[in-house]
């Protein structure tokens, strides 16, 4: 398979050439840049040629009169590459698995479904995916000392987090990128997607503890028995992992670092449009900003929460960095060697918004984005909403499967998609709702993703048997998803 840059790019040679086929037309919006029903009307063409091929993806990063620039959304991914460096150079999630690992030593069926929730709990906030892979071989020593097999350590950390990634809140890759495409706050939709997590992850914990039950004592069960030998040789018999407790500097940096994204979750859940309406956060700044030296000591500028973009939230992302700083005591040096180090680990993924976004200034540029979404209000009128959000998440399977990049994929199609939802009465929140749960499915069996890849090739599972274990709980997710998302639109429930 191609990489995602080239995909991405043949997207935007392939869209521009369709400026030069389909007619152009334009639709009458609202201020906050939403297309208004039946407003749609033709226009004169704007065929793109080979130098807007080329200058889509600049535009695509510093925005046109026609699109938002992705410079938002990508230097919070780069902060928040920077702040995972700096948490990293403190070894508290080594450390911190490794401790856990320990204490449940004797108990370790319980293992499971507490590995299984911090794994999730870094897919929800912050994408964890290949930062997973360090702690394969941590967990499948653990696992095959007490009976279990390497494919249930490979399910502890990739289903762990993947579910995460399904039912993410907070995660910049994939809420934060789609959210911002259809010019929607990060906070819409959270609920439901708190929802979804915990429910997806109460069946995955499930369907692990079932087989590792079914392998534990009896190897020949395993789907991997003919390396079973071979691997408590390689894993066990040879592992010399040091377990090692977390100090009271990492308890204090793990503590900040979940306090971090517990206040950005407060910061993005649009209180003001609860039900009853709550202005406590509003309110107090209006008063804190009244008082006459501490207002302006701790800024004028600050919005409340509830109101937070992505300026605010990377704003807290970094000071969050300078916060861990000085609770490890880490020197200047070492602080920004760590910081930019993960700030260089996610370089590739913010290209990759800002290249994906050159799609949408192509389609914008030659105006025939509003022409497909006319045959999408035509095409979908009398569509019901549940039925209109069920396709579009069974669009999205494949779609992860072209396109692996999460960042990329919705960048790419959601300024399509979201408003053609409006027009079946479906939620911009939901459609993101939607995509994310297929693009985490998809990474739990696709062999273009160096998660599922990785994972595998360091326990000794083959593509094939991962897939013979996991198709059910795949099969499970998908009838789970159709249903919840119908509720969701059915009951209105965003």
């Amino acid at each position: 398979m191609p990489s995602a840059f080239t995909i991405l790019f043949i997207l935007i040679i392939l869209v521009a050439i369709l400026t030069w086929i389909i007619p152009a037309g334009e639709y009458a919006t609202t201020k906050a840049g939403n297309v208004i029903a039946g407003t749609y009307r033709s226009r004169s063409s704007s065929p793109q040629g080979l130098w807007d091929i080329f200058e889509a993806p600049i535009n695509g990063m510093i925005g046109t009169k026609t699109t938002d620039g992705a410079i938002p959304v990508s230097l919070y991914i780069l902060v928040i590459g920077g702040v995972l460096g700096v948490v990293n150079r403190t070894n508290t999630f080594a450390d911190g698995i490794g401790s856990a690992a320990k204490k449940y030593k004797g108990r370790e069926k319980y293992l499971i479904p507490f590995l299984m929730t911090l794994f999730a709990l870094g897919g929800t906030v912050f994408g964890m995916g290949e930062e997973t892979i360090a702690f394969v071989p941590i967990v499948i020593p653990i696992m095959m000392s007490v009976g279990y097999d390497t494919i249930t350590a490979i399910s502890i950390t990739l289903i762990g987090s993947q579910i995460g990634c399904m039912g993410s809140t907070v995660n910049p890759f994939a809420t934060g990128v789609a959210s911002d495409t259809i010019h929607i706050s990060l906070g819409q939709g959270i609920l439901p997607r708190v929802v979804f997590l915990v429910l997806a992850l109460i069946i995955g914990i499930i369907y692990v503890m079932r087989y590792a039950a079914k392998v534990k004592g009896k190897p020949d069960q395993s789907l991997v028995y003919e390396r079973y030998e071979k691997d408590l040789k390689e894993f066990v018999a040879s592992n010399d992992v040091e377990v090692t407790e977390l100090t009271k500097r990492q308890k204090w940096v793990l503590f900040a670092f979940i306090m971090t994204f517990v206040v950005m979750i407060v910061g993005l859940v649009p209180w003001s449009t609860l039900n009853p309406k709550w202005t406590f956060f509003e309110d107090f700044l209006k008063w804190l900003n009244s008082m006459p030296f501490i207002g302006s000591f701790v800024g004028r500028d600050m919005v409340p929460f509830g109101t937070w973009g992505f300026v605010e939230i990377t704003t807290l992302i970094f000071f969050a960095s300078l916060v861990i700083k000085a609770i490890y005591q880490m020197k200047e040096a070492d602080f920004i060697d760590a910081f930019m180090g993960g700030v260089r680990d996610f370089v590739e993924v913010a290209m990759i918004v800002a290249i994906a976004r050159g799609i949408q200034v192509i389609m914008n540029n030659g105006y025939i984005s509003a022409t497909i979404l006319h045959a999408g209000e035509v095409g979908l009128h009398g569509l019901s909403s549940s039925v209109f959000i069920i396709l579009t998440y069974i669009f999205y399977i494949p779609m992860s499967f072209l396109i692996p990049s999460s960042s990329g994929l919705a960048v790419s199609t959601m300024g399509i998609i979201g408003p053609i939802g409006r027009f079946s009465g479906v939620p911009g929140s939901t459609v993101v709702t939607a995509y994310q749960i297929a693009s985490g499915l998809v990474n739990l069996v696709t062999p273009t993703s160096a998660i599922v890849m990785g994972s595998l090739a360091l326990g000794h599972v083959s593509i094939v048997t991962w897939f013979k274990y996991i198709w059910k709980l795949l099969l499970i997710f998908i009838i789970f998803t159709c249903a919840f998302l119908a509720f969701c639109t059915i009951f209105n429930f965003q």
